[in-house]
């Protein structure tokens, strides 16, 4: 890496040093654009009558939803895990 540097400065190559922070800096100042101080307050949207809506649906109750049963394949395995025979169950 040495050698690069060496190199680099021999073939005409500048290295400028800047003070800790300044390259932060535009035109000698901090940018006012990059922080969220500058701006002032914003109003805030109203959300009130949404978090309502959103607690009066919690509280009511959902209607349950009858399943019905369908008949399924259930595997009779024997004593060592192998397959023996499929059974329907209802």
């Amino acid at each position: 890496m040495q050698q690069e540097i060496s190199q680099f400065l021999e073939q005409g190559g500048e290295v400028h040093e800047f003070e800790r922070g300044e390259s932060a800096l535009v035109n000698g100042k901090l940018d006012d654009r990059s922080s969220g101080f500058g701006q002032g307050k914003q109003p805030r949207t109203p959300l009130n009558d949404v978090l309502k809506t959103v607690d009066d649906r919690k509280k009511t109750p959902t209607p349950a939803i009858q399943k019905t049963r369908r008949p399924y394949k259930k595997i009779i395995y024997d004593d060592f895990g192998e397959p023996i025979r499929e059974v329907w169950v209802e």
